[in-house]
């Protein structure tokens, strides 16, 4: 028997809905966003989650709240399991740090994975930090099931590295929805499938459209 992990993007906040850089800051989730979480709840209110942990962060730990709330469990929080700091842009929509940073938006753009933003992070940073902790849960519970909330960014990078996919692509080939839902089985520490990605069936008919992700490469009219 496999250890899962359901991997949980925080609800949507209201710089979500405004495309914003909000990696560090805090923010809480939108009345949307709630709604979201809720009925991901009720979806896995039948599941025997064991533990739930989170990002520090105010919008992971009000999604987790919700999500633990049906197991009588309370959240752990993981600082190894935050969003990824933008620096400086923190706040900004994108035409904004294209406007006032060009030439750093430029590198960020060709290589999110090694490049970050004054005073952020880069995308090996987050994996520095993500993955210790992912292994964490993994060794601290055998065969059991584990909610763990995190943030856009972290989740896609922990997804490519579990994975084996090249990570300087993340934000290109791999999109996480507001509250999606992921569902990974370990083997073992090291040894990882995705049994789910970006499922969103809980409270979205469809997949949403891949635009306004932060991405040149999608939101190209070209």
């Amino acid at each position: 028997m496999a250890t899962r992990l359901y991997l949980v993007r925080h609800g949507a906040t209201q710089l979500t809905a405004e495309d914003r850089f909000s990696g560090a800051t805090g923010v809480d989730l939108s009345d949307e966003g709630r709604r979201q979480v809720e009925r991901l709840a009720e979806r896995l209110a039948g599941e025997d989650v064991k533990a739930v942990y989170c990002s520090p962060l105010s919008r992971t730990v009000e999604t987790a709240t919700i999500l633990a709330r049906p197991h009588g469990l309370a959240p752990l929080h993981r600082d190894g399991l935050r969003e990824i700091s933008h620096g400086r842009w923190e706040g900004l929509t994108r035409r904004e740090v294209e406007e006032r940073y060009p030439d750093e938006y430029a590198a960020w753009e060709a290589d999110p994975f090694t490049f970050s933003p004054q005073d952020g992070e880069s995308g090996v940073g987050v994996l520095a930090r993500a993955l210790p902790v992912v292994r964490e849960l993994v060794v601290a519970h055998p065969e059991a099931r584990v909610l763990v909330v995190s943030h856009k960014a972290t989740l896609r990078l922990v997804l490519s590295s579990l994975l084996g996919f090249d990570a300087r692509g993340y934000r290109d080939r791999l999109d996480q929805s507001p509250a999606c839902l992921n569902v990974v089985d370990f083997k073992d520490p090291v040894r990882a499938r995705l049994m789910l990605f970006n499922d969103t069936s809980h409270y979205a008919e469809r997949p949403r459209a891949p635009d306004k992700n932060l991405s040149k490469w999608w939101d190209s009219t070209r």
